[in-house]
């Protein structure tokens, strides 16, 4: 069984040694509080996906008094990941679906993130099949797509993304090249982009900004979308984003 209820008496034994052959996810929560109840149907769901490779154990910490003290929960819902008897991963508080499927993924990947994980078209086709909404599969097969010269099918993949800015400057850039006559240096940009010249492929796309037709809102998106496979953190994003501001405000 996938998730079962545990109690201070089964718990070294479920849990703890348990967890030396799968993953053991424990949920800290109580009947009362609202959070809990609003984050267990995503953690059973995540479970069930993975079932046979992970165990969901429930803890009511009203019950379980004992427990909660061990283990140092100050607040619910708390999730703990074991692996052979010790927490190896662990979240406070309900959590988007979303990121309760990549706390599972980075204990047991999904089938959908094996496939995604592989990266040939046969897997992101197949990843696509078993979760048609999987947006990260969707603009790796589009970008395999682009690459390909087969802009109508990245384009088609994409369209309907919502939410992932590097698909969106994947569209933004086929609109830039598809057009009639595109300029000098929208050919420069992603030249030096192709080339690794990320700084100066960026100082090009932000030149762009100047544009008075449609050519300036897609060079926002391709910024965007680049300065988000970048990373907040990355200092190249944080000057580009200031740049940008500047450029726009």
């Amino acid at each position: 069984m996938t998730v079962i209820d545990v109690n201070e008496a089964d718990f070294e034994r479920v849990v703890l040694n348990g967890s030396s052959k799968v993953p053991v996810v424990v949920d800290f929560w109580a009947p009362w509080c609202a959070p809990c109840r609003q984050l267990g149907p995503a953690l059973e769901k995540a479970a069930s996906a993975r079932e046979g490779k992970v165990v969901l154990a429930k803890v009511d910490t009203d019950e379980n008094p004992q427990l909660s003290q061990v283990f140092g929960v100050q607040g619910i819902p708390a999730v703990k990941a074991f692996r052979n008897g010790a927490v190896v991963a662990e979240f406070v508080g309900a959590k988007p679906p979303a990121e309760v499927e990549r706390f599972f993924d980075a204990l047991v990947p999904s089938e959908s993130q094996l496939l995604l994980d592989a990266g040939d078209e046969a897997s992101l086709r197949k990843a696509l099949e078993l979760d048609p909404k999987n947006a990260d599969a969707a603009f790796a097969l589009a970008l395999l797509r682009y690459q390909a010269a087969d802009n109508d099918g990245a384009l088609k993949l994409i369209t309907n993304i919502r939410g992932n800015f590097r698909a969106d400057g994947l569209a933004a850039r086929i609109e830039l090249e598809d057009g009639d006559d595109p300029p000098d240096a929208v050919t420069d940009a992603f030249g030096a982009l192709d080339n690794g010249e990320i700084e100066g492929g960026l100082d090009e796309l932000l030149a762009l900004l100047a544009s008075e037709d449609q050519t300036a809102e897609r060079a926002r998106r391709v910024i965007i979308g680049i300065l988000d496979e970048l990373g907040v953190e990355h200092p190249l994003a944080r000057e580009t984003r200031r740049k940008l501001a500047a450029a726009l405000y």
